[in-house]
């Protein structure tokens, strides 16, 4: 009988790169290895990079560095590296740590399977079946890889390629498959979802894909990153017809001062954006809109921060995550002047946090005393920590309980009370 391996794999970043890492642990999975969370008891060990901003950048170096020197004491066998930085990086990275065996890119899953068993797969071979990491409850579905928007300050093009969307049908196969496994809630992921099928063809549209996803037994789905620039009528109109669709958008607006959106690469100004939130709550009165910014751009001046202040002020998002620029290398903003002291953009981020917490703090006092439906997803003894259809995993409010429940399911909770940061309730 052959020895099966322990394999540690640590996957750093986005959602996307979740994905990846999931696909790759499925099939090493079937091919001789055990996962291990430990480290040290690894036979190999991957780590999927994530490359996109500065901290992200020293994370995983900080974490390849802490593997190689379990690959010099001699507990090691392998140690491989993927994802973002890699594919960036490979030759710097070589170059530095030489205890790494292999550096692969973001997309080399069929090579590194080849690499640790020495053999051949295919992508749409049955092997790559994923490996979930996240509860079993939801998973995330990505749609397509890559990005053709060519925003200044992005270098997800450079790391990921143009966009390359996934036909209908590989999609469908991969949902009911998830399905089947027991998901309740699909987190439809791209790095834009609202351009999803434009490169295809004959071209396929997000709006058509929902309709198709809601077919399927799943009682939640969600869609993050549409773009606010692709984001139709057809995509708004076929969220409001799906029976299964939460009330719930990520739609990253990046800023709201018009010189700088146009210096971004936006594709809308202030007032389109504005227009675009005005049909999503006209037509989903009930929508709660997640979005992101980035301040510190350079040439923001103190108008133009002004400018995104007053219109975070009006526009009352839902939820609001917020990132100092930092440069990116071989992007277009990279030729720009990075004028905008650290200091004075970790003030503007305060700020905006701030206003940010008196909004979702009313928000959040609004819905006390309402029963919400809630999916359940850590449990104690004594307490439950779960979320509404309001809310994505890791990044969005929480709804706390005081009664132990069951991980992955639903309950109607009442809320007693309230923070800017969640809800406090019963069930009921």
């Amino acid at each position: 009988m052959t020895n099966r391996q322990k394999l540690n794999f640590i996957s750093l970043g986005c959602a996307k790169a979740l994905v990846d890492s999931e696909k790759l642990i499925g099939a090493l999975k079937s091919n001789n290895y055990d996962i291990t969370d430990e480290p040290e008891d690894a036979n190999t060990i991957v780590i999927n990079t994530c490359g996109f901003i500065d901290t992200a950048r020293q994370e995983s170096i900080e974490t390849i560095l802490q593997a190689s020197e379990l690959k010099q004491n001699g507990n090691l066998d392998k140690l491989v590296v993927m994802g973002c930085l890699s594919e960036r990086y490979p030759k710097e990275l070589s170059k530095e740590i030489p205890e790494v065996d292999y550096f692969f890119g973001s997309n080399d899953h069929v090579k590194i399977v080849k690499y640790l068993t020495g053999k051949e797969f295919s992508k749409d071979d049955p092997i790559f079946l994923r490996s979930i990491l996240t509860p079993d409850h939801y998973a995330y579905l990505k749609i397509a890889e890559g990005c053709d928007n060519g925003c200044s300050f992005c270098s997800i093009p450079i790391m990921r390629g143009l966009q390359k969307s996934r036909s209908i049908d590989s999609i469908m196969w991969e949902a009911e498959k998830l399905s089947e496994k027991g998901v309740k809630e699909l987190l439809v992921i791209a790095q834009d979802t609202t351009s999803y099928g434009w490169d295809l063809m004959p071209k396929q549209y997000l709006g058509d894909l929902i309709s198709e996803l809601d077919s399927l037994d799943f009682d939640w789905l969600r869609i993050h990153y549409a773009h606010p620039a692709h984001l139709s009528k057809k995509i708004i109109h076929a969220i409001a017809d799906a029976k299964n669709i939460c009330n719930y958008i990520d739609m990253p607006i990046q800023h709201a001062s018009d010189p700088i959106l146009k210096s971004m690469r936006r594709g809308l100004n202030s007032r389109g954006i504005k227009k675009r939130i005005q049909l999503l709550r006209d037509v989903l009165p009930d929508i709660k809109i997640r979005t992101t910014l980035i301040v510190g751009y350079p040439g923001e001046t103190e108008e133009d921060f002004k400018n995104l202040y007053a219109f975070v002020e009006e526009m009352q998002f839902d939820r609001l995550g917020i990132f100092t620029y930092s440069e990116e290398e071989g992007t277009l903003a990279e030729s720009l002047n990075d004028d905008v002291s650290q200091e004075l953009k970790n003030e503007r981020k305060m700020r905006l946090m701030d206003l940010q917490a008196e909004i979702s703090n009313e928000k959040n006092q609004a819905m006390v005393g309402k029963t919400l439906k809630v999916i359940i997803d850590d449990a104690g003894s004594k307490y439950s920590v779960g979320r509404t259809e309001y809310d994505s995993p890791e990044v969005d409010n929480i709804v706390n309980i005081k009664d132990a429940l069951n991980i992955g399911e639903f309950y109607d909770v009442k809320i007693e009370s309230a923070n800017e940061f969640e809800l406090i309730g019963m069930p009921v």
